[in-house]
């Protein structure tokens, strides 16, 4: 097989692994806790960043309590225009879910970020810095607790793919872990000090004699 047959088959791959992953995922719902960043121009009494309450349900001044009880986080502008369209004439209405994720291991800047669903998994590793230079990209993973949810190729399908945080269903609370590079030689040095010390205790025996 030729190498220019062998990078089609692997782009195949990757492209092939995206879409049944994308197909794969349902769509996650809000739950009590999610926050949610509303802009309603010319009107600062309902902007700002809410947390969604039981229901689930969106509490907003003046206007009460609005139920995202079946609402697609990608549909929560549409949703929040129409409602508001009830009370308020043509409301210019600007909305995104947040939700936070840990970010750690080999990145520039680990901790936890509060991020847009929207937002592609790339690009949530450049708010963290970006990896470092030690990184192994190919072998991070996404994990739910104890649970493994994305690593491998279906995860470097979701990254070639451009996919965001809502088309991987990720919630807040998960983990995007980059592990460090397996160092090569960090075998070999051990081996090396190892000998050193055996030699070393050799020698003061000789010495003793």
């Amino acid at each position: 097989m030729t190498m220019l047959r062998r990078a089609m088959c692997l782009l195949l791959s990757v492209v092939a692994g995206a879409t049944a992953l994308r197909a794969q995922q349902p769509s996650e719902p809000f739950i009590p806790g999610d926050v949610i960043s509303l802009a309603v121009e010319g009107d600062s009494t309902l902007s700002g960043t809410f947390t969604v309450g039981a229901g689930p349900a969106l509490t907003l001044p003046v206007i009460g309590e609005i139920s995202l009880a079946g609402v697609r986080r990608a549909d929560l502008e549409s949703h929040l225009r129409e409602h508001l369209g009830r009370f308020l004439k043509n409301p210019v209405v600007h909305a995104k879910a947040l939700i936070r994720l840990l970010i750690v291991g080999e990145v520039a800047k680990p901790g936890v970020y509060a991020v847009p669903t929207d937002l592609v998994l790339a690009d949530a590793l450049t708010l963290a810095g970006g990896p470092t230079t030690g990184a192994k990209v190919t072998a991070m993973r996404i994990e739910r607790g104890d649970r493994r949810l994305l690593q491998g190729e279906r995860l470097q399908a979701a990254l070639t793919r451009g996919m965001t945080i809502d088309d991987l269903n990720l919630r807040a609370g998960d983990r995007i872990e980059v592990p460090r590079q397996r160092d090569p030689e960090a075998t070999w040095r051990i081996m090396g000090i190892a000998v050193g010390g055996l030699l070393s205790v050799y020698g003061i025996i000789r010495l003793s004699k």
